[in-house]
């Protein structure tokens, strides 16, 4: 399962946001490092289920006439503070918990009430602007730290006559998620010396800053969109990086409110209608939620997760089915199962994913769309319907 991270300043709203996209209960409160130990739970993210190619809704728990939710692993990680990579703040072990994480939602407190301690201050009184690029530096220089600490054991590997830099800096690394292939990349960009022994801090800082883009790319949530000052949001979304409006209190509302049957919603859309009875000032509390939401086409909430997958990620989803003519599995569930695959995987790769036993025995596989085998190096597509055939059953 893929594993999003929320990183950010104490009192951003981190653990709203997580409270709202998991609906699982987490102590919020209005001072630093409410969360100390890292919450995970799992939320989804939103994609177009095929049924819709269909003349009925598959059914599945995960689909809501069509709005299909695909689970991944959400990450609340305790508040960062500058100067996190040095220890402040419990820093180094707030850190730590990124190193899993495939992708960083930065939560930044667009309506400027906190300073970058996570204090409480006068609202507009603390530029945003100044959250933003800290998280990536703190993570840079914590990285950095790593790999100075362990440059030592390249450089004696170094003397090896069969030493492999890509190798040597791949297996320490790892840890942070970084491949060999990631590796390769990040150097084929850098200009450094051949000997490990003659890096110099800037060149590993260097190294640290270009795994650290590639192995955890951070998408910016501008979070209190609802009550920050219109020109903070501007500014931000103004920014040469990925920034989405987000009120994640709002998006919290409607989620409990739909499972009171006070409203219909479902997380993603762009507005809400009211089932049920609410007093004047709830009424007057969700009309100005929905007036957020029209501008900014949604709470943000599921956009941003929706963003860190398939965008900056670049996944697709691919459905494995084991009847090609009713997209069912052997119990005749119709669309049962929804993976989340890099782009360019193949029907091979799907079928790993599925078990390893159905990759090991894989035979052929066939678009459940065309009913026609596809190539073994077939690129899955967003929404793809696959029966694999294989030995293993």
């Amino acid at each position: 399962m893929l594993s999003i991270a929320l990183a950010g300043k104490p009192n951003a709203g981190k653990s709203t946001f997580y409270s709202a996209a998991t609906r699982a209960e987490v102590d919020v409160a209005n001072y630093p490092f409410t969360t100390i130990d890292a919450n995970r739970g799992v939320t989804h993210v939103r994609t177009d289920c095929p049924c819709l190619d269909r003349a009925e809704r598959c059914g599945n728990d995960n689909c809501h006439d069509g709005k299909r939710y695909v689970p991944v692993e959400l990450l609340d990680v305790a508040g960062l503070v500058p100067g996190a990579h040095e220890g402040k703040g419990l820093g180094n072990q707030f850190l730590d918990e990124l190193t899993n994480a495939d992708v960083i939602i930065n939560v930044v407190d667009a309506s400027g009430a906190t300073d970058e301690k996570g204090e409480p201050v006068e609202p507009g009184s603390h530029d945003p602007l100044d959250d933003v690029d800290f998280i990536e530096e703190e993570m840079d220089l914590w990285l950095a730290g790593i790999v100075d600490r362990n440059w030592e054991s390249v450089e004696r590997k170094s003397r090896s006559p069969d030493f492999d830099l890509d190798e040597a800096l791949a297996d320490m690394l790892t840890g942070f998620g970084a491949s060999q292939a990631d590796v390769q990349a990040v150097l084929r960009g850098l200009d450094y010396p051949s000997d490990p022994m003659a890096w110099t801090d800037e060149d590993r800082e260097a190294l640290a800053r270009d795994v650290r883009q590639r192995t955890k790319p951070i998408v910016v949530v501008a979070n209190k969109a609802d009550v920050a000052p219109a020109e903070n949001v501007e500014r931000l979304l103004d920014l040469d990086k990925p920034v989405i409006p987000a009120t994640a209190q709002g998006e919290l509302a409607l989620r409990k409110g739909s499972e009171a049957g006070a409203v219909d919603y479902d997380p993603g859309d762009d507005s809400f209608a009211i089932l049920g009875e609410v007093s004047d000032a709830q009424r007057d509390l969700l009309e100005g939620l929905r007036d957020t939401m029209t501008e900014y086409g949604g709470t943000g909430v599921q956009a941003a997760l929706d963003f860190a997958v398939y965008d900056l990620l670049d996944h697709v989803t691919a459905y494995p089915v084991q009847d090609a003519s009713k997209w069912t599995d052997a119990s005749g569930n119709v669309l049962p199962d929804a993976f989340l695959l890099p782009r360019g995987s193949t029907p091979v790769d799907l079928a790993y994913a599925v078990h390893s036993d159905i990759g090991d025995g894989y035979l052929h596989a066939v678009d459940a769309r065309s009913s026609r085998e596809i190539s073994d190096s077939y690129e899955l597509e967003e929404g793809d319907v696959v029966k694999i055939v294989s030995t293993a059953k």
